[in-house]
């Protein structure tokens, strides 16, 4: 490789370019640093010998590609996100203000929406997707791929039912057409100025299934199980790592002299979670989807309504004939299968004591 060094290019599409040809997930230009992106799960040099961004550089990249409306957004408060579409590609958009100058990241979304099959969900959460009304949580870390399982469940139901179908997203991601069901996408900042407004208004819209991207607070959290609890199906994503955080944390944004009536109301319209991991496979190749699956049942509800999520776990070990899977046991499986090291799924464990000892490390 020359020595001379790489100089910044001249305008964020072509790093996005790059990024759809290199199967990359993320792409990050910010001052001082060389042009960086995230394959597989890793952050890395696009180019070694690249130059390091100039503050003036990365906020002159970002005003030529911004929309005048996020370009004002910007400037009043000092970071904004949007859905960018070039052309060739859909991204999210993140841009803010630092200590050190302008700096941008894009997640690239995939514009092909895969089905369950293709991602690898696992068979027992069809069942979940029939029901008429109820809570199904997607749950995962931020780059967890849970955007695209959500995509992929609304997309299944689009062809199953005859539905009305809202998504409430930030920002819209996959587009996705109407087929059996009849789909409307409305993005956060651009159609509505929340989540809890946009799910306040659709309520009135007559809707069967609504997705939320994402149970950001309190209010939003509470008007999506008051949604699930009169009739509609809703499908929402939170940044837990298991399914009995996940609950917990459903719970714990409520006042404590609210707290029971919630546990009951989440007791009875719960009908799922799933929790992911994608974990960088062994080869160096790509990633592995490690999921925990809870299926609601009476043992389960009846923990909830009493407050004792510690207890899942037990009853998720007995819940495996219908399709019920704990996180640390998804783990193992796919070192077992060599997909991935021992190493990852002891940093990725729940109980990373009883993991080293199961894998015998």
């Amino acid at each position: 490789m020359s020595d001379e060094l790489v100089k910044p290019l001249t305008h964020v599409d072509e790093y996005l370019k790059l990024a759809q040809e290199h199967d990359v997930s993320d792409v990050h230009l910010a001052p001082t640093c060389k042009p960086k992106w995230r394959r597989f799960g890793l952050l890395q040099p696009i180019w070694e010998n690249a130059e390091e961004f100039t503050a003036e550089g990365t906020e002159t990249l970002a005003r030529n590609y911004l929309p005048e409306q996020e370009l004002r957004r910007l400037e009043e408060k000092g970071d904004v996100d949007f859905a960018y579409d070039p052309g060739f590609g859909r991204f999210r958009a993140s841009v803010v203000k630092t200590r050190l100058g302008w700096e941008m990241v894009f997640r690239v979304i995939s514009t092909k929406l895969r089905s369950m099959e293709e991602l690898g969900l696992p068979d027992a959460i069809k069942p979940l997707l029939k029901y008429q009304n109820g809570l199904v949580l997607v749950t995962g870390a931020v780059g967890s791929g849970k955007s695209t399982t959500l995509a992929s469940l609304i997309n299944q139901i689009n062809h199953e039912r005859e539905d009305h179908i809202i998504t409430l997203e930030d920002p819209i991601e996959y587009v996705i057409d109407s087929a059996g069901c009849h789909v409307n996408q409305r993005e956060v900042h651009t159609h509505t100025e929340s989540f809890s407004n946009a799910l306040r208004a659709a309520l009135r819209e007559d809707p069967d299934v609504i997705m939320v991207g994402e149970m950001r607070d309190l209010e939003t959290i509470s008007l999506a199980i008051t949604a699930a609890e009169t009739g509609h199906l809703v499908l929402a994503t939170l940044h837990t790592g298991s399914a009995a955080r996940t609950l917990d944390r459903i719970l714990d944004v409520f006042p404590t002299e609210q707290r029971e009536q919630i546990r009951i109301m989440v007791a009875e319209s719960l009908r799922g979670v799933i929790s992911q991991q994608l974990v960088p496979r062994q080869d160096g190749t790509g990633r592995e989807l490690a999921l925990e699956l809870l299926v609601n049942t009476t043992a389960v509800a009846s923990l909830v309504r009493e407050g004792k999520t510690f207890m899942l776990p037990g009853v998720m070990q007995t819940g495996k004939k219908i399709g019920m899977v704990m996180m640390d046991d998804a783990l193992i499986d796919l070192v077992k299968e060599g997909r991935i090291t021992s190493d990852e799924a002891i940093a990725r464990a729940v109980d990373p004591a009883t993991m080293r000892q199961t894998l015998d490390v």
